[in-house]
């Protein structure tokens, strides 16, 4: 089999930061990294299930939830990807950065957080999920689209 894209960059090369994965029929995949690629630490399980929940939640309500084709956890537990479609690369930037905010500041009960909701609805960490969007935020303070390059990143 041919080898997935983003197997193809050199993940010892990049950290924390949003990217632009690929562009596929005007979808966009944005790669975005919380933590350094085999850094050692790692989203937990709650925490990524909890910031999946609030950060969904918050870009399908969004002016821009007609442009959201998916938001969700990468496997590894170093991010989430972004799925957009006919959305400019600062919009998508700037959602990141509100939705971020969001889940930094949310008080309350967790969107989805019902067995009716959800498949895993007891497993969940607001505060994990609180500190652990604290670093992309950091980074996010003046991110450009001319940062969303990969290469742009590498040592």
């Amino acid at each position: 089999m041919e080898k997935i894209k983003s197997f193809t960059v050199d993940h010892t090369k990049f950290g924390v930061g949003m990217y632009i994965s690929r562009i596929d029929n005007g979808i966009v995949t944005y790669d975005i990294r919380m933590t350094k690629p085999n850094g050692g630490l790692y989203l937990s399980s709650p925490s990524i299930h909890t910031i999946e929940h609030i950060f969904a939640t918050y870009a399908r309500n969004s002016e821009f939830s007609d442009n959201i084709v998916y938001v969700g956890p990468m496997g590894c537990r170093t991010g989430f990807y972004l799925l957009t479609r006919e959305m400019s690369h600062e919009d998508a930037i700037n959602l990141v950065r509100r939705a971020y905010r969001y889940i930094r500041d949310f008080e309350g009960e967790i969107p989805g957080y019902s067995p009716e909701e959800c498949g895993n609805y007891l497993e969940h960490d607001l505060e994990s999920a609180k500190k652990d969007v604290l670093p992309l935020l950091e980074k996010l303070k003046n991110y450009t689209p001319k940062m969303l390059d990969y290469s742009w990143h590498f040592e």
